[in-house]
C-alpha cells in the first residue's frame, strides 16, 4: 500500500465555534459537529450549534479545505420524525459533506425524500461484519465507524473482503464497556437514554463485586471499585498499526473538551501522521509529543480492543481521573405508578395478542409450551451453566410446540463476528432442512445473511433498538416480519410506535432485561480467578453491587460475553390491559427456574385471556429471583 497525504483523515470533534476553528488550524482533515438536536452530546446547553451557525460552519471548513460532518446519530421517536424531515431537508440545502447516522429511519427518510446526502454510519449502529457493511452501501453510506469491540486485525479482515468503503475508528478519547447501542441503563433508570445523547454513565459509578448467592462481597486484585469504568483511548503509538490495518478516519472524541484541549491533540496527531506517511521505514515516535499527550491526559490511557481484549490495567479502577460523574447509584422503579392507570390503551386489534417467551433450554421450552406459550424463543446466547441449543433439542420442540399449534422462533446472537457469522451461515443451512417457524436476528448483518439463505420468516430482536414507525418500514423493505419495541421506549411512545407501525411489533411484558452486554470479562477481570485455568468460574453467578444495595446479576454467555441486568426485573402485569393492541407480548425467561417459567407463563397467558389478576403479583414476587418493577415504564417520555 503506497500512502499519500490523501491516505488517512484526520477528524476532529467541535462543540463550538472556538474549538472549529483551532481544530483546523491544528491540522485537522475534517470536522465533526452537531445541532441542536439529534445527536449523542446533549447534556451541555452551551454545546452544538443552530441551524445558521451549522451553514456558517460548512462555509467556513469548505474554504479551509476542510470536510464536515454533522451528527444525526442518536435515536429519534415518532413525535421527532417531523422535525427530522424539516431538519434533513436544510442539511440538503447547506450540503455539509456527510451526515452520521444511528436509526435506520434516517436512511430510510433520505431516501424517501430523494435528498443528495451523504451517509455514514456512526458507531452507535454497532456495525461489526461485512454482511452489515453490504446492506448499509445499498442506502448509500459509504463509511462505517466500527464497533469499538472490533481489533485491528479484525478489521484489516473486513477490508480484505471489501475495500468498497470507508472505515473511521475511535483513535482518542472517551470509551464505553458495553457494545455500542447495547447499553439502556441510562434510558430505563432515568429516562436520559445513551442512544439519544444523554448518557449518565452509570458505568462510572463504583460497585463491590458479591456472590449472588451468598451475598458475600468478593475479595478482589483490583485498587478500586470502580469497575466498568474504562479508561480512555489512546492509540498515538500505534498509528502505523492503525494505517496498515485500513483504516481511513482517526476520529478524536471530545465535543465537550475545550478548544485549547482538542488543538493540543489534533496538532500532535497531526505531526505523527504526516511524519509516518511522509517515511513509514524511518517513522519513530516523538516522545516529547507523547509526554505532552500523557501530561495533558483527562483520564488514563488504554488501546481498549484495538490491540487485543482490554486486561485489568484498561479499567481505572480509583475513580480519581475521572473528570465528572454525570449521576449516582438510585433505586430502580418498583410496581407502582398511579398515572399510568390513567392513560388510554393502545387500539387493538381484531386478535388477541400472542404470547412468546424466551426459553432457556428444552425443559423450559416445555414448561413454557405446558403454560400456554403461543411462540417460543429458543437458542442464540445462553446463560451460563446452560449449554448452547442443539440441533436436535430445536428439532424436539418444534415438534412437540406443532403438536399443540405453537411456534417455534430460532434467537441468533446479538453480535456476530467474523466467526459468527460463518457458524449462522452454517444454522441458516441447517434450519432450512429443519424449517423452524422463524429466525430471530440481533442485527443488520445478520439479517442480511439470513434473508439471504433461507426464506423463514425473519424477526428482529429488541438490540435494533426500534425508536420510531419509520425504522419499522425500513425493516419491513429487508424482509423482517416483526420487531420488538426498544426497551427505551415509555408507555406513551410505545403506544404511538404499535399504533403507527405496518409492522407487527412484540412488546416485552415480563423478565430479566439487561442493561448493557460487554466483552469484557468483570469478574475474570476482578477476581482471584483465570478463566482458563478455572474454567467453572464461568458457570458462578456474580452481581454487581451498587451504592444504595442494588444487585446487578452478571451473565456469562457461551461467548464470553457479559450480560448485566438490571437490579429489578421487568413486570408489566399490573398494566397489561393497555398492552393488548400489541401482535406479541414476550416474556424474558432465560435466568429463570423451570417453576418459575411455567408460572410467569401461565399467569400471562391468563391475563391475556381473562384480565388481569393482581393476586398474582405478590406471588410473583414471592418466587422472582430479583424484585420487580415497570422500568422505563415509570416515566412519560424518553429524553
Amino acid at each position: 500500500m503506497l500512502l499519500n497525504k490523501k491516505s488517512v483523515e484526520l477528524l476532529a470533534p467541535a462543540g463550538n465555534w472556538e474549538t472549529l476553528v483551532a481544530a483546523i488550524d491544528a491540522g485537522a482533515d475534517a470536522i465533526y459537529l452537531g445541532g441542536k438536536h439529534f445527536n449523542m452530546r446533549m447534556l451541555k446547553s452551551d454545546a452544538n450549534f443552530d441551524n445558521e451557525m451549522l451553514k456558517k460552519a460548512v462555509e467556513y471548513a469548505h474554504a479551509h479545505g476542510v470536510m464536515l460532518y454533522i451528527t444525526i446519530n442518536n435515536l429519534i421517536s415518532d413525535e421527532e420524525i417531523p422535525e427530522l424531515e424539516e431538519y434533513l431537508t436544510y442539511l440538503n440545502e447547506i450540503q455539509p459533506d456527510a451526515i452520521l447516522i444511528q436509526d435506520l429511519a434516517v436512511a430510510q427518510i433520505v431516501k424517501k425524500l430523494g435528498l443528495n446526502i451523504t451517509m455514514h454510519a456512526s458507531i452507535m449502529m454497532n456495525s461489526h461484519n461485512n454482511a452489515a457493511i453490504k446492506k448499509l452501501k445499498e442506502y448509500g453510506i459509504r463509511r462505517v465507524v466500527v464497533s469499538r469491540e472490533m481489533s485491528l486485525k479484525e478489521l484489516s479482515e473486513l477490508k480484505a473482503v471489501d475495500s468498497d468503503f470507508e472505515l473511521e475508528y475511535f483513535v482518542h478519547g472517551d470509551m464505553c464497556i458495553s457494545e455500542s447501542g447495547q447499553c439502556i441503563h441510562s434510558g430505563v433508570l432515568f429516562a436520559n437514554s445513551s442512544n439519544r445523547g444523554r448518557c449518565m454513565k452509570a458505568c462510572r459509578w463504583p460497585y463491590k463485586i458479591i456472590d449472588e448467592q451468598t451475598g458475600q462481597e468478593q475479595e478482589t486484585t483490583t485498587d478500586g471499585d470502580y469497575r466498568l469504568a474504562l479508561k480512555d483511548m489512546c492509540m498515538y503509538r500505534n498509528i502505523p498499526d492503525l494505517i496498515q490495518a485500513g483504516v481511513y478516519s482517526f476520529k478524536i472524541e471530545g465535543r465537550m473538551r475545550s478548544a485549547d484541549f482538542v488543538a493540543n491533540i489534533v496538532s500532535i496527531y497531526r505531526r505523527a501522521i504526516d511524519n509516518y506517511v511522509a517515511d513509514p521505514a524511518g517513522y519513530h515516535i516523538n516522545e516529547e509529543d507523547w509526554k505532552n499527550l500523557f501530561e495533558n491526559r483527562v483520564r488514563d490511557y488504554s488501546t481498549c480492543f484495538a490491540m487485543d481484549k482490554p486486561e485489568s490495567r484498561a479499567i481505572g479502577y480509583t475513580g480519581k481521573r475521572e473528570p465528572r460523574f454525570f449521576s449516582y447509584a438510585a433505586k430502580e422503579a418498583d410496581l407502582d405508578c398511579e398515572w399510568l392507570n390513567d392513560l388510554e390503551a393502545i387500539k387493538t386489534a381484531d386478535n388477541k395478542p400472542k404470547l412468546a417467551v424466551k426459553a432457556a433450554t428444552l425443559a423450559h421450552a416445555r414448561e413454557a409450551l405446558a403454560n400456554g406459550a403461543n411462540i417460543l424463543y429458543v437458542a442464540g446466547e445462553v446463560y451460563r451453566p446452560h449449554t448452547p441449543w442443539t440441533l436436535g433439542d430445536i428439532k424436539t420442540i418444534l415438534q412437540e410446540a406443532h403438536n399443540v399449534g405453537a411456534k417455534v422462533i430460532v434467537n441468533t446472537p446479538r453480535t456476530t463476528l467474523k466467526d459468527q457469522c460463518s457458524e449462522l451461515e452454517q444454522l441458516c443451512h441447517d434450519l432450512n432442512e429443519i424449517k423452524p417457524d422463524g429466525i430471530m436476528v440481533g442485527n443488520l448483518g445478520a439479517a442480511t445473511i439470513v434473508r439471504e439463505l433461507t426464506d423463514l420468516p425473519i424477526y428482529a430482536d429488541h438490540s435494533f433498538n426500534v425508536f420510531n414507525h419509520v425504522a419499522t418500514e425500513f425493516l419491513q423493505e429487508n424482509g423482517i416480519v416483526n420487531a420488538t419495541a426498544s426497551y427505551e421506549l415509555p408507555y406513551a411512545q410505545v403506544k404511538t410506535l404499535v399504533e403507527s407501525s405496518k409492522l407487527p411489533m412484540t412488546i416485552t411484558v415480563h423478565g430479566n432485561v439487561e442493561a448493557m452486554i460487554s466483552d469484557t470479562n468483570i469478574p475474570a477481570l476482578n477476581l482471584k480467578y483465570d478463566p482458563l485455568t478455572n474454567p467453572e468460574f464461568n458457570d458462578k453467578h456474580f452481581a454487581l453491587l451498587d451504592t444504595v444495595g442494588g444487585k446487578h446479576s452478571m451473565r456469562v454467555d457461551q461467548f464470553g460475553r457479559i450480560h448485566i441486568l438490571f437490579t429489578n426485573d421487568l413486570c408489566l402485569l399490573p398494566y397489561i390491559d393497555k398492552l393488548m393492541g400489541a401482535d406479541t407480548l414476550r416474556i424474558e425467561a432465560q435466568d429463570y427456574t423451570l417453576e418459575v417459567t411455567g408460572m410467569l407463563t401461565k399467569i400471562y397467558r391468563d391475563a391475556i385471556d381473562n384480565g388481569k389478576n393482581n393476586d398474582m403479583i405478590e406471588k410473583i414476587k414471592e418466587v422472582s429471583p430479583r424484585p420487580v418493577g415497570i422500568g422505563v415504564y415509570r416515566h412519560k417520555k424518553s429524553y
